[in-house]
């Protein structure tokens, strides 16, 4: 396992207030942030752990009030990662994707509770991609409530099963599994049932409602040459796969500038009734692991019982000295991105980042620009770097 840069020149800048700022860039805790020493403290991070290329936005009372990009968003020929540089979502397309459903069950035209086999023209299993499925009723059980808030019983993805094949591993809604399968039947319930299209209803309901021109479900020739290459810890160069065809589990595409924009408007409520904003924010299914992966682990734990940690419909929720949190983490080969808002203060945190050293750091970045939010950081697998140069980060 590649070992994480160990050495950095300079100290950690301790953020303090500085007269005359802003008032609007404050931690939760009330304490001031300077802008200058923070790009400094981010910057300094950033080299500590070697991490290619970071992009960071806080929102305060739903307002943007910070958005800045360091690094480079490609390594070789050095290119600068910008606000507006095409990144990577993964698995925050899922996020969005609840934000989506919770508009057509506004509309009514989604019932949370409905099982899926009254919006399907047949049965489940008579689709090829669902054959996996006959002889087992318990598909019947599904809804858009447990397929949003991750309790179908399914593996991640099928193609982590032995055989290949989507099973159930436990009775759907009994307990929390994260599931990318569950999404992505969510999708194809809304196609096959609803007739509506995937990039189209974004489209409509997210990207054009909030000016986000620099997002799309499928690769687009405006991203061009201002897109992000991913890195590896070992430091494997990962393209963007120009799929043209949208997937709500993780196929976004879209920059720092756009999804900030969007978790502004989550936390102001923009788009939802306040029932809806409400019961997607709100905690569905607790979690009972130690750890978010592997995502079928039957040990069960309270170790986060006193944050409150579940799961609401499309967004992971706990709680934190300032109320309630609802966040929601993309990671693949390459990317690694984290968005976390605590709702009373409509505050928010964006981490999105071209390399999967950048979880490292997520937890010192959120503790320095939020303040002790309490993040269930060892449950999400982000485990610190070990800094000498550095303020030390207990682990």
């Amino acid at each position: 396992m590649p070992i994480r840069c160990r050495a950095c020149a300079g100290l950690l800048v301790l953020l303090m207030s500085s007269a005359g700022h802003s008032q609007a860039l404050r931690r939760l805790d009330g304490l001031s942030l300077n802008e200058h020493d923070v790009d400094k403290s981010i910057e300094a991070l950033r080299r500590a752990d070697s991490v290619p290329g970071i992009a960071v936005a806080l929102i305060r009372d739903g307002k943007i009030v910070y958005l800045q990009a360091f690094g480079e968003r490609r390594l070789s020929p050095a290119l600068p990662l910008t606000c507006q540089t095409a990144m990577r979502a993964a698995s925050l397309t899922k996020a969005m994707f609840g934000y989506v459903v919770m508009q057509l069950v506004d509309e009514r035209r989604v019932d949370l509770d409905r099982s899926i086999a009254e919006y399907l023209p047949k049965p489940l299993p008579e689709y090829a991609q669902y054959a996996d499925l006959a002889g087992d009723a318990r598909w019947r059980k599904l809804t858009f409530r447990i397929l949003l808030d991750h309790s179908t019983g399914f593996a991640n993805y099928r193609s982590f099963e032995n055989d290949k094949k989507l099973r159930f591993h436990w009775d759907p809604g009994t307990r929390y599994g994260y599931s990318g399968e569950g999404i992505n039947l969510a999708q194809f319930v809304l196609e096959q049932g609803l007739h509506l299209d995937l990039e189209r209803e974004f489209r409509k309901r997210v990207f054009n409602r909030f000016h986000m021109t620099r997002s799309s479900l499928v690769w687009e020739p405006k991203f061009g040459d201002n897109a992000t290459v991913g890195y590896t810890p070992d430091g494997r160069s990962v393209l963007y796969d120009r799929s043209t065809r949208p997937h709500a589990a993780s196929s976004l595409i879209t920059a720092a500038s756009d999804w900030s924009k969007f978790l502004a408007a989550v936390a102001r409520g923009d788009g939802l009734t306040p029932a809806s904003k409400a019961e997607m924010i709100r905690l569905q299914i607790p979690i009972h692991t130690a750890t978010q992966f592997p995502t079928l682990i039957a040990k069960q734990s309270s170790k986060y019982s006193a944050i409150h940690l579940g799961y609401g419909l499309g967004w992971g929720v706990f709680k934190t000295p300032f109320g309630q949190a609802f966040f929601k983490e993309g990671h693949d080969d390459g990317v690694a991105n984290y968005a976390m808002c605590v709702q009373p203060r409509r505050a928010c945190i964006l981490l999105m980042s071209n390399s999967d050293h950048a979880e490292g750091i997520f937890k010192p970045l959120v503790d320095l620009l939020m303040g002790d939010t309490r993040l269930p950081w060892r449950w999400e697998g982000y485990i610190p770097y070990r800094q000498t140069g550095l303020r030390p980060i207990n682990v």
